[in-house]
């Protein structure tokens, strides 16, 4: 029996809000769960959208969290296809866009990101894609099987992680592609120019083209349907279809309405939370990618963007509801699959922050291990094609002991022997 008397909100229908849902329930809690959710489908993984299942290895149902039938056993009420357009802090409620008003004893903002827009003539045309929720890998699936099919040309408008993952989707199904990167490198401010050349390389041997140092600056059409791209090198470039992948914004208006308190744009925005991930108001929470959590272990406010932040900062937040002593010091975590290329890392190290990148391993068969290091104290680590080996890189980030660069760099010397 739900005991009515007490009632938390979840805002956000991804993985973040689904797992606090799950959590709440775990840990004991009677009231009502509520989670409301702006799309009509039920809370999904986001991961797959530009690896398993936009590349045709795995089937739909695979991407969501719970089956449907999970949030009725747990009395977790649903609210799908709804938007949250006001938080009233003052009377501690909600009210949607169909003008339904709930009221919260505790209120989980879940509310994630959104892809970044490009400001070009031509966004408009019917060709011009992003990929940030399921309906636009459902869309992106079936425009990249026509392209393959028709040996027709997808250009993507940069070279993060999710405009590499697409090319080597797109690729897979034939498509001529060709990235439009303005740093010298892919992934140029997340691994640097060397380890970004690994990836270019990688890519080119699948036949992808790259346009390094150019952006796009007009997408030119005919009844509504992209011909093709050009670029402030003076370039055009055949397209049928274009990705912007530039980058996503974290979801904070309903937060700045209500008078939250907000991190600082220049690094990354979000919703200011403690390390109990709790808002500037007692009453509410935020977890996930709109959430910028101020890190114990590693000093910083962070506000982080992948699928291991919201897995695991749902449920932090949600005992931190129930009123648990929660510090969320997660080490940053995510992982990519391009090819037959496969990696994980761990850790943050921004631009700036580093002073020293080691390798281990074979860059050249694209088996080793790197290493950002700041005054010999590992940041980050990143497995490529190695595996089992997360834990003792995220212990020696933990352990914030110097390390010899030589003995991290011999594959001969255990990484566990390397804790401080």
């Amino acid at each position: 029996m739900v005991d009515a008397h007490r009632t938390f909100v979840i805002v956000g229908g991804g993985l973040a809000g689904a797992k606090a849902a799950e959590t709440l329930r775990a840990e004991g809690f009677t009231g009502r769960v509520i989670l409301i959710g702006d799309e009509r489908d039920h809370p999904y993984e986001r991961p797959p959208l530009s690896k398993g299942y936009l590349s045709g290895k795995e089937e739909r149902d695979s991407v969501f969290v719970h089956e449907p039938a999970w949030y009725a056993r747990a009395d977790v009420e649903l609210h799908l296809g709804q938007t949250v357009v006001a938080v009233d802090r003052d009377t501690k409620s909600v009210r949607l866009g169909d003008g339904t008003v709930l009221h919260y004893d505790k209120l989980l903002l879940a509310t994630g990101a959104e892809p970044r827009r490009l400001d070009i003539p031509g966004t408009e045309l019917a060709g011009v894609h992003h990929l940030r929720r399921l309906a636009h890998a459902d869309r992106l699936r079936q425009v990249l099987t026509a392209l393959g099919r028709d040996n027709g040309h997808l250009v993507i408008a940069g070279g993060g992680w999710i405009g590499l993952e697409v090319a080597a989707a797109a690729r897979g199904y034939g498509a001529e592609v060709t990235v439009v990167e303005p740093e010298p490198t892919p992934l140029h401010h997340v691994i640097g120019p060397e380890l970004g050349q690994v990836f270019t390389e990688l890519h080119r041997e699948h036949g992808v083209r790259f346009r390094f140092g150019a952006r796009l600056t007009e997408i030119t059409g005919q009844d509504g349907m992209v011909l093709s791209v050009r670029t402030d090198d003076g370039e055009e470039h055949p397209a049928h279809d274009v990705l912007a992948a530039i980058g996503a914004a974290p979801r904070t208006a309903l937060a700045e309405a209500a008078g939250l308190a907000l991190a600082d744009r220049a690094h990354g925005g979000g919703v200011a939370v403690d390390g109990g991930l709790r808002t500037s108001d007692p009453d509410i929470y935020a977890a996930g990618d709109v959430a910028a959590a101020h890190h114990p272990l590693l000093g910083a406010r962070l506000r982080v963007e992948h699928w291991a932040n919201a897995l695991n900062g749902g449920p932090a937040a949600a005992r931190a509801m129930l009123g648990q002593d929660v510090s969320y010091d997660r080490i940053p975590y995510f992982f990519s699959d391009q090819y037959d290329l496969g990696l994980e890392y761990s850790g943050w190290a921004p631009p700036g922050s580093y002073d020293q990148v080691v390798l281990r391993g074979d860059v050249g068969k694209r088996e080793f291990i790197a290493f950002w290091l700041k005054d010999r104290r590992v940041l980050a680590g990143m497995n490529v094609n190695v595996w089992d080996v997360t834990d003792p890189i995220q212990q020696l980030i933990r352990s914030g002991g110097p390390v010899a660069p030589d003995a991290l760099a011999d594959p001969s010397v255990p990484l566990t022997s390397l804790n401080s």
